[in-house]
């Protein structure tokens, strides 16, 4: 008698190589035309599913966990991120979730750099003079001018593995380091990359020349660079970001590099819901702001890491055990205790 294997429905194409050794371990179920699922047809798909493999443009709320098959007990996210799903209203349904972290450390870190040098160096700009008929003015000594980043400060947000990733490419430019986040880091991790922590984020923004947000959207984080703090930013600076949107206010960052009292950013996320903010567009299309499509992980060796590891996380939980990379609520909710997970959705059930 053949044993049935576990239904896995992936909402998104992976790469070759994964999806083949998914089809060979499970009943692997991929969406062949890769957009992105409604809610009513991911339900639908998922009826009699195990697990789905999730991404980050799959909105995974708590309506929809809701109304997920009872079948359903791991949600397996394609990625290190996972603010497109309810992690609370998961838990509560005694649902499993995992994430793939520490993948794509070295990656994002590599992206961080390339943005941080596109703007004062002007390499956006530089890559179209020749895209019109190959001929060009040629070289002037007062010619496509940019700025210099050695011996200027960096000012990280978020000294987690892709800022400490980030800080250890930038002091070998000769980047000054700098650092902000919730607690300060051992001794050993400031004195290995020359770092100075700033218990106060509007102090070191007016300190620093470049700043590069490596932190997570958190109710916390929301709009961490407002309104109030891009304004506070040190005349002339450039803001990096290749962690979240919902980190920056998108308009108020336009004015300040529209009014020229930012030099300009480097953005690989924005919000795009309703298409590309229309300043922000503008400003790229005068070469004062550098956007690349989410690019920051997007290396075929990562993807296939990325990959392997969520492999990992199911075959973990269907043996049994705690998968290795498991996502849990930050903290009970005020006045009341985590919700009992239901047994019947947990490893080996």
């Amino acid at each position: 008698m053949t044993e049935t294997r576990p239904r896995v429905i992936v909402t998104r194409r992976l790469p070759d190589q994964i999806e083949a050794r998914m089809a060979d371990l499970f009943d692997a179920r991929f969406n062949r035309s890769d957009v992105p699922y409604g809610a009513e047809d991911l339900i639908a798909a998922l009826d009699g599913a195990t697990v789905l493999v999730s991404s980050i443009t799959d909105r995974i709320d708590a309506a929809l966990i809701g109304a997920l098959p009872r079948s359903v007990r791991l949600v397996a996210q394609f990625g290190n991120g996972f603010d497109n799903i309810d992690i609370d209203a998961a838990y509560g349904a005694g649902l499993t979730v995992t994430n793939t972290p520490s993948v794509l450390t070295e990656d994002s870190a590599d992206m961080a750099m390339a943005l941080m040098l596109s703007v004062p160096r002007r390499l956006a700009e530089g890559a179209q003079v020749l895209l019109g008929d190959g001929t060009w003015p040629g070289w002037a000594p007062t010619w496509m001018l940019g700025r210099r980043i050695g011996g200027k400060a960096l000012g990280i947000v978020g000294l987690g593995r892709i800022g400490t990733a980030v800080a250890r490419r930038a002091r070998a430019f000769g980047l000054a380091i700098h650092y902000h986040g919730p607690s300060r880091k051992p001794a050993q991790v400031e004195d290995a990359l020359g770092a100075r922590y700033w218990p106060d984020l509007d102090d070191m923004l007016g300190a620093v020349d470049i700043v590069s947000l490596h932190t997570p959207h958190t109710r916390e984080t929301f709009n961490i660079l407002s309104a109030e703090r891009l304004a506070a930013m040190r005349a002339g600076a450039v803001l990096v970001n290749i962690s979240r949107p919902e980190l920056v206010d998108e308009a108020a960052l336009a004015r300040e590099i529209g009014s020229g009292r930012l030099a300009g950013a480097a953005l690989d996320v924005f919000e795009h819901k309703k298409g590309v903010n229309r300043d922000l567009l503008e400003l790229a299309r005068g070469h004062r702001v550098v956007l690349t499509p989410h690019m920051g992980s997007a290396t075929l060796e990562g993807r296939i890491e990325m990959g392997e590891t969520v492999i990992v996380n199911i075959r973990t939980f269907l043996d049994g055990h705690p998968p290795p990379h498991r996502v849990l609520p930050a903290a009970p909710q005020p006045g009341a205790g985590q919700p009992a997970a239901d047994p019947s959705r947990q490893p080996g059930a």
